[in-house]
């Protein structure tokens, strides 16, 4: 007996879930909208104190929904049965999770259609919390967005679809992000569409080459942040790109905190030890490194605002032995 191939439906007339919680989740959001999609329902994080003043500051997404009087739901845990007996209410054919947290097997198998999520990497490169930052970071020329249905392990499900796109070699994080979020908006209405259509079938993620790894993207920590300029200078202009704006490389700068977020390189052999600072006290402050000079564009002395460099230099004055 030959299995019957599903119905195509109006994709509008599916009823999503969609869950998450920074600005770059809410080009989606916006995207579903804007499409027509049926939002049932929003989960986003529960709002959390913030600035001097500690103020509760609800979350992007949330902002967002409350904007566009989509219902909103804030759990703290993910598996409190109040939380899943509301979202069990909101009858969902399918759920969207971008830029969320992990979620336990019996929310994302809950949906009929399942959950799809969007995720700022060619999968299966660049597995984990910060796809963006590493993929900069390591000095990757392309990257790309992929819609994906989530099962068990992170990041490994079925693919859907993908849209690769360059990365130029002064751009930041912050810029790659700001034109992945729309790639990843319009890729996921396709994909959505798609799937109502019934012309859209999940690929298994292909294997490492023998004998090669994958690039993962774990969460980013103060190590990871750190500028070590006995490093070829092409790799730390690289980590000041793959954390900017946020949250931002570092060094020190007569005994404070120094971020930088901009950089050129200069690719000449230095005169001085790697992590020596030349400057003219005008127009230039660089950093020695293994094989070249860091050229600070865009920094932040701890307890400063961020400025050029050109403004930063009128407040410095460069210790002895300085150029």
């Amino acid at each position: 007996m030959t299995a019957t191939a599903p119905q195509p439906i109006d994709y509008r007339k599916l009823r999503i879930v969609f869950m998450g919680t920074p600005e770059f989740a809410v080009a989606s959001l916006d995207a579903l909208v804007q499409a027509g999609c049926s939002i049932v329902g929003v989960v986003t994080a529960p709002d959390k104190p913030a600035g001097r003043g500690m103020q509760l500051r609800e979350s992007a997404v949330k902002s967002y929904a409350l904007a566009h009087q989509l219902p909103v739901l804030q759990p703290i845990k993910l598996r409190d049965p109040a939380f899943l007996q509301e979202l069990q209410n909101l009858q969902a054919d399918l759920q969207v999770v971008v830029a969320f947290r992990m979620l336990p097997e019996l929310v994302w198998k809950m949906p009929p259609l399942g959950t799809i999520n969007v995720h700022g990497s060619l999968l299966p490169r660049y597995r984990g919390a910060a796809p963006i930052n590493w993929a900069v970071i390591n000095g990757e020329t392309e990257t790309g967005v992929t819609t994906f249905q989530l099962q068990h392990e992170i990041d490994t499900g079925g693919i859907l679809l993908q849209e690769a796109f360059s990365i130029g070699p002064d751009e930041t994080a912050g810029e790659v992000h700001d034109r992945m979020k729309e790639i990843g908006a319009r890729l996921l209405v396709t994909t959505i569409q798609e799937m109502a259509a019934g012309t859209l079938t999940p690929q298994p993620q292909p294997a490492a080459a023998p004998g090669t790894d994958l690039p993962h993207a774990p969460k980013l920590f103060t190590d990871t942040c750190r500028i070590h300029f006995d490093l070829p200078v092409t790799q730390v202009h690289n980590l000041v790109r793959g954390l900017s704006p946020f949250p931002g490389a570092f060094t020190t700068l007569q005994g404070k905190i120094l971020k930088i977020f901009r950089s050129d390189k200069e690719e000449v052999k230095p005169a001085q030890p790697p992590g020596s600072v030349v400057t003219d006290g005008k127009q230039f402050l660089r950093f020695a490194c293994a094989d070249g000079y860091l050229l600070c564009r865009e920094v932040q002395l701890e307890g400063k605002k961020k400025m050029g460099i050109e403004e930063f230099l009128r407040g410095y004055r460069p210790d002895a032995g300085n150029a």
